[in-house]
């Protein structure tokens, strides 16, 4: 093809497709469910608009593997809190991250590191493959590589608020991890040092600053809304990276984008009109692409994770964790008649999560962002720049979606201090999970909690303890001379 032979990426961004598998969707509804074509050779690997919407859909399918955002990297951070005890010891389904046990060589550790870095690869293809084409608009083409910028983004957040120290304790100085820009296909550039931390926040909002100018303002159907990035998409995960380096001011900045009121009823006014449903229940287990759901990775029958990476499987099928009744689910902000109460599922006198309710196979959509985080993002900043009207007033909309009766204690909206606690204690209600609390803790420079019961427990782990973040995987330490 004409407009690839000069283009000195062309050798290697052909044979990083592994397996050497082209997936294919013509805007089908999804835009991730890809019909497999034929293997193909380095010469038209991007010769036709479907192939290129093929590699674009595959950095969504590295994204959604099990070790990803398929279940287990949401896993992973909820069971590092205190909301979730433990009863099986399973090292499959994350227990040595409920236990802060994991080494260098765990399971977890390496398939997390491996699967982020496919997906960094993979996004790597498609911004570098794309610089010069001329199969496709110059249009198309940059919103391609906008998606690809912000699920480059995605991973890299994910990869960095576990495995690098938080930004908040010495404003990203210490190292993080290695920052990987470019199409790679074999070893010869697996050494290279680890950036710091900060340098890894700046990589990532500049890629959602990129992302949001070259993707769409929306697309074609509800599903596309929910399972594809669009400008809203950016906006989100940028309240989300934002309130994890504490500058509040961007935050709300951006929050402002896509919530624009200064008083409920909220919704986005540009591009998808996001707004909360008015049942949480609608969101988990009904429609799963409603304008709540700012991103859902989705699952079908013939492409869906399955046995112990499922996150149905674990909270409810196989009741490897149940909610600690020491937790959240016993605090006076979340009252008996919350219809959040229903996403759970009391059985032999324990409680168990039920958000991911679906049977085998598990075809619940996975939660990436939903507009009820950017609230609650907005709704802290607010309170930490003191606009307590405003932050009050996010607080109270996201709460009183379900629980429209209750009445917070009057200090709540005008101490700062009191309302920044009932933030906190929302979160854990809205977002148990969806893989928040142990990054929240994080940010926050706070312990990881000690938890148990009779038969099991885990200490308690200090922000000094070298266990607070996660080890480097064995397969980095092996290939990369300089990390």
């Amino acid at each position: 093809m004409q407009n690839f032979i000069h283009n000195p990426v062309k050798k290697y961004l052909i044979w990083a497709l592994v397996p050497i598998t082209i997936f294919q969707s013509c805007k089908s509804e999804s835009g991730l469910y890809p019909i497999p074509e034929t293997s193909i050779s380095d010469q038209n690997v991007f010769d036709t608009p479907a192939r290129i919407e093929g590699l674009v859909n595959g950095i969504y399918r590295n994204l959604k593997a099990a070790s990803l955002y398929g279940g287990r990297y949401l896993l992973y951070q909820d069971v590092r809190g205190e909301e979730f005890i433990n009863v099986t010891a399973n090292s499959y389904t994350a227990y040595e991250s409920w236990n802060n046990s994991y080494s260098s060589g765990s399971n977890d550790i390496n398939n997390l590191w491996t699967g982020a870095y496919a997906t960094i690869n993979s996004a790597n293809i498609v911004i570098q493959g794309l610089e010069n084409t001329e199969v496709i608009s110059r249009e198309a083409a940059s919103a391609y590589i906008g998606e690809a910028k912000f699920l480059r983004a995605l991973a890299y957040f994910s990869l960095i608020t576990v495995f690098g120290q938080p930004y908040n304790s010495d404003q990203g100085a210490s190292a993080g991890v290695p920052l990987r820009l470019q199409a790679e296909t074999g070893t010869q550039n697996n050494d290279l040092a680890r950036s710091s931390v900060a340098e890894i926040y700046t990589q990532i909002l500049k890629d959602l600053d990129e992302a949001e100018q070259a993707l769409p303002d929306k697309h074609a159907s509800a599903s596309l809304n929910t399972t594809r990035a669009h400008k809203n998409t950016a906006i989100a995960l940028k309240t989300r990276v934002y309130l994890t380096t504490k500058n509040f001011a961007k935050v709300s900045e951006e929050a402002a984008k896509i919530v624009p009121q200064t008083a409920a009823p909220f919704s986005a006014q540009r591009g998808v009109a996001h707004q909360l449903q008015s049942d949480l229940q609608t969101v988990f287990g009904g429609n799963y692409t409603t304008t709540e759901s700012i991103l859902s990775l989705p699952m079908t029958p013939t492409d869906a994770v399955s046995g112990q990476s499922a996150l149905g499987y674990v909270y409810l099928v196989n009741r490897e964790y149940y909610l600690n009744p020491n937790g959240i689910i016993s605090d006076a902000q979340w009252r008996s008649n919350d219809t959040r109460r229903a996403l759970i599922q009391t059985t032999s006198g324990r409680q168990y999560l039920r958000k991911y309710a679906k049977a085998s196979p598990y075809i619940d959509y996975i939660p990436v962002i939903r507009y009820a985080e950017v609230l609650l993002n907005y709704a802290e900043s607010a309170a930490e720049s003191g606009q307590l009207a405003l932050g009050y007033s996010l607080l109270s909309a996201v709460h009183g979606r379900s629980d429209a009766s209750f009445t917070f204690p009057a200090a709540t909206a005008s101490d700062r201090s009191t309302l920044l606690n009932a933030i906190a204690t929302e979160r854990r209600i809205e977002l148990l999970g969806e893989g928040f609390r142990g990054h929240d803790l994080l940010r926050k420079l706070q312990p990881l909690p000690a938890k148990g019961d009779a038969n099991i427990q885990t200490p308690k782990v200090e922000t000094s303890a070298q266990n607070y973040i996660f080890p480097a995987p064995n397969t980095e330490l092996a290939t990369n001379k300089l990390f």
